[in-house]
């Protein structure tokens, strides 16, 4: 077999989580390379979307900011650039804040910090397999048009999204049935909205929409309605769930398909555009997305709902007569999957207690069990939120998995309970920024990253010098 590469870190998956990872590992120093399925970098910001809601929840419902790290720096990259829009926190979302950028440009910047900081890409190539001795895992086996090849690594990071290496590796998982599991999704984005005609229906039918408001601003639902009534630019509201007495008529006529509400995010273009991006408009549930064939059928009945949708978009919702689709994600999106267990499991009342740890890498001020539904609600109705308007903390521990030494996990399938899944993009960068440098000290130190548990104090030190909040909020 073709030994590709022999490296200090190898990260598996070149989404959100292991973009950043790679970036991260080699800024300290790591010979680091990235093992990628699809030609493109990215993931579920800029592949399977959603570019709208992607860097929302940095600020707390406090305005403390909680992320900056990774995402700071690309974000004022991006804006710098004319690919962004400012950090849009306005009075009534506080803590669910929207920085919008263009995915598009993101994925191109990805490539470009890449030759940046010298990380290595294998592109076009699904990892199959690992290599392990004992415990300890030594590197990966990856297949391609070239055949089967191997790279070697002091340390792998898993962010493959659903945990394909830490499964193949031997780490226990968790993941719930069919029956229980979120419904997946296709995003599709489309330009030619008639953005006044859109606001000036929301305003003038304000009981026909979802606003989200922080909760720790206890508004009345007249304070809110008398807030949305003075805005004067769609992005202000950023994204938007509603439209239910026409859902309703279109239910009525067999001309919506009643998976989901109705809603979308932004999607900010060159030249001051801002599209319309569907993220909500196809939902599939009973689908476990570790069956291929439960997948291909998700990728089928997603399009067909997606038909269906548009046609009722079109038809029934003011400002869309003339809209066009211009994008739909090659692939599904996947809402819930594997957990992969590791040395420290973070539950629901760590987050609604606003739990801070020694081990902290991180934060995030997003709720546990917001749990999306198949049906016209869309959302579960029970999640909790952080107290006082404040974050929790993400210890380090979550990144390690049980019964395997040598690996990381960061991305989606960190160790948490259900409530918590870390899907969220937000979480995946922060999670993936320290996995990449605790694997990078790990290799220059020649220990596991269960050994690093015992003092994480290099890690943060690292961590705060590259812009990373572990402390001093709510």
């Amino acid at each position: 077999m073709e030994l590709f590469g022999d490296c200090d870190v190898v990260v598996v998956g070149g989404g959100t989580s292991g973009v950043t990872a790679a970036i991260c590992a080699a800024r300290v120093g790591a010979k680091t390379i990235l093992i990628e399925r699809l030609g493109a970098l990215g993931g579920q910001m800029n592949v399977s979307g959603p570019p709208g809601f992607a860097y929302a929840h940095m600020f707390n419902d406090r305005y403390e900011q909680v992320i900056a790290g990774f995402m700071e720096e690309t974000h004022a990259r991006l804006l710098k650039e004319g690919h962004a829009l400012p950090h849009l926190k306005p009075d009534f979302r506080a803590g669910y804040s929207f920085s919008y950028i263009d995915p598009d440009w993101w994925g191109l910047l990805m490539f470009e910090m890449m030759e940046e900081n010298g990380v290595r890409l294998l592109l076009h190539s699904l990892a199959v397999d690992v290599l392990k001795e004992g415990n300890a895992v030594k590197g990966v086996i990856v297949e391609n048009t070239s055949g089967r090849q191997m790279v070697l690594a002091k340390v792998v990071i898993d962010c493959t999204g659903e945990g394909d290496v830490s499964v193949r590796a031997g780490a226990p998982y968790e993941k719930v049935s069919r029956d229980q599991v979120q419904p997946h999704t296709l995003s599709f984005t489309a330009d030619g909205v008639d953005w006044e005609k859109v606001l000036a229906y929301i305003k003038a039918n304000l009981d026909q929409f979802n606003f989200t408001v922080a909760r720790y601003l206890n508004w009345t639902k007249e304070q809110v309605h008398e807030r949305i009534r003075q805005v004067k630019d769609f992005t202000e509201l950023g994204e938007q769930r509603g439209w239910i007495s026409l859902r309703e008529e279109a239910m009525a006529k067999g001309e919506w398909h009643g998976q989901s509400g109705i809603g979308f995010f932004i999607v900010p273009r060159e030249g001051g555009v801002v599209q319309a991006h569907f993220q909500h408009s196809s939902q599939v549930g009973g689908v476990d997305c570790t069956d291929v064939r439960d997948l291909t059928f998700a990728e089928i009945e997603a399009r067909r709902q997606i038909v269906v949708a548009w046609k009722f978009i079109k038809k029934y919702i003011p400002g869309f007569e003339k809209a066009y689709i211009t994008r739909i994600c090659p692939e599904l999106r996947i809402r819930e999957s594997r957990r992969i267990v590791g040395d420290y499991v973070l539950t629901r009342e760590d987050v609604a207690e606003a739990k801070k740890f020694e081990d902290v890498i991180g934060k995030s001020n997003f709720p546990a069990g917001g749990h999306h539904i198949v049906g016209t609600a869309t959302l579960s109705p029970n999640p909790v939120f952080p107290k006082d308007g404040g974050s929790h903390d993400i210890p380090y521990r979550c990144l390690v998995p049980k019964k395997v030494d040598n690996l990381l996990v960061a991305g989606k399938p960190i160790s948490t309970d259900r409530d918590t899944y870390h899907r969220f993009l937000q979480q995946t960068m922060v999670t993936g920024q320290a996995a990449g440098v605790a694997a990078a000290l790990c290799s220059r130190k020649g220990i596991t990253p269960r050994e690093l548990e015992k003092d994480v104090t290099g890690l943060q030190q690292i961590l705060l010098q590259q812009g990373v909040i572990l402390y001093g909020t709510h």
